[in-house]
């Protein structure tokens, strides 16, 4: 694999970073330990022109090439914050705080971009300015809209944006990119169903709640068998329901329902709004009891640009020799959309083997694919910016 040699000499120290974050996590915008650990060693590499605090916690710094004739200017972002789940890794290096685990690889974004800072503010060999980019609450905060809120984009001239993310089940240092949607959007619904409780031997004096919100979860499921193109795709989830009974000989007067709904096509997630909304009032009404809906926006489809996805395919082809440019979107949700809806760009998908799932306990980074991921940073930044 023809990564750049100086990210062999660093992946020890890269590592490093890595598994100290991996120990220390960190959650949403509280990632006050996180951004001091990288701001110092943005420092230790000599990069000065740093600014934190951007959506609340963010950290921005910016790498000068040696020549800035282009005036051109690439962002290039990893999110660092974790997930409230307890480690089962059993790693010498695992969560030491309780509760708390890098349990979708943030800890390596960001030590990768690290990784990728060292080797440009070392070589500078491009054109241009570089905008480093480490972003708090990836994971159900919107850091990454509340940093463009900030003035992210038009503070730091950015002009183009990219972003990397590991992913389990694919090779390791291996990439995976698509133009058009990468991710799904991602909302929320909850339903509450009243009817009129009572008990269960008299269930003709009651409206139950529980039957009429079993219906709405099987109703529900129309919407995209019935509603949506099938060769288009929508994700709708039931995760909880739970009623106000806790006896087994009494109906329910209330029942609630809450759930998410993922799509790639905007049309769709206005759609899904509409009919989830419906299909939830009519059910109930038809069998005599109100239901009341509350819809709560996402995140956006993570939407890569066609030109910068070429770029990004070019230079991941460029470090492992081939990229899967058609790879299948999926159904997970990502606010790196925020910045894409700013700015052109793209987002890559990079192998990170034949471990577990993210947001799984047992889930673990593989460091050997960080060489892989900084090149690409690297190469990335030396293509777009070239120097004359």
């Amino acid at each position: 694999m023809p990564i750049k040699n100086r990210f062999a000499e660093l992946q020890s120290e890269i590592t490093g970073w890595r598994r100290h974050l991996h120990m220390h996590p960190e959650l949403l915008f509280d990632v006050e330990k996180t951004a001091a650990y990288v701001v110092d060693r943005l420092k230790e590499m000599g990069i000065d022109d740093i600014t934190t605090g951007i959506g609340k916690t963010g950290v921005v710094a910016t790498i000068k090439g040696n020549t800035d004739n282009s005036g051109r200017v690439i962002g290039l972002r990893a999110d660092m914050d974790a997930l409230p789940i307890e480690e089962a890794t059993g790693l010498e290096y695992a969560s030491t705080v309780p509760g708390k685990m890098h349990a979708c690889g943030h800890d390596g974004h960001t030590a990768i971009l690290l990784g990728a800072a060292k080797y440009l503010s070392e070589t500078r060999n491009f054109d241009g300015t570089v905008v480093l980019i480490f972003q708090p609450a990836e994971e159900g905060g919107a850091g990454g809209l509340e940093m463009c809120k900030d003035g992210l984009m038009d503070r730091w001239g950015i002009q183009e944006v990219y972003g990397l993310h590991n992913m389990p089940g694919m090779p390791v240092g291996e990439f995976y990119i698509r133009p058009g949607a990468l991710l799904a959007s991602s909302d929320e619904f909850e339903i509450t169903v009243t009817g009129r409780g009572g008990h269960a031997a008299a269930p003709h004096e009651a409206v139950d709640t529980t039957l009429v919100a079993s219906q709405i979860v099987v109703s529900l499921q129309s919407i995209v068998a019935r509603n949506v193109n099938p060769i288009k795709r929508v994700v709708l989830t039931v995760g909880t329901f739970e009623t106000d009974s806790v006896a087994s000989n009494v109906i329910a007067h209330t029942a609630r329902l809450k759930g998410t709904v993922r799509t790639l096509d905007p049309e769709y997630r206005v759609l899904a709004e509409e009919r989830v909304r419906r299909v939830a009032e009519d059910t109930a009404s038809a069998f005599g009891a109100q239901a009341e809906m509350v819809w709560t926006p996402g995140y956006p489809a993570t939407v890569n640009w066609e030109d910068q996805t070429a770029f990004a395919a070019e230079a991941a082809r460029a470090v492992a020799g081939k990229v899967n440019d058609a790879t299948d979107p999926i159904m997970p949700s990502e606010d790196f959309a925020y910045m894409l809806e700013e700015r052109p760009g793209a987002y890559i998908f990079v192998g990170n083997g034949d471990t577990a799932m993210c947001h799984h306990p047992a889930y673990v980074f593989d460091d050997e694919m960080i060489p892989s991921a900084c090149s690409w940073f690297a190469e990335l930044v030396e293509q777009r910016l070239p120097t004359s």
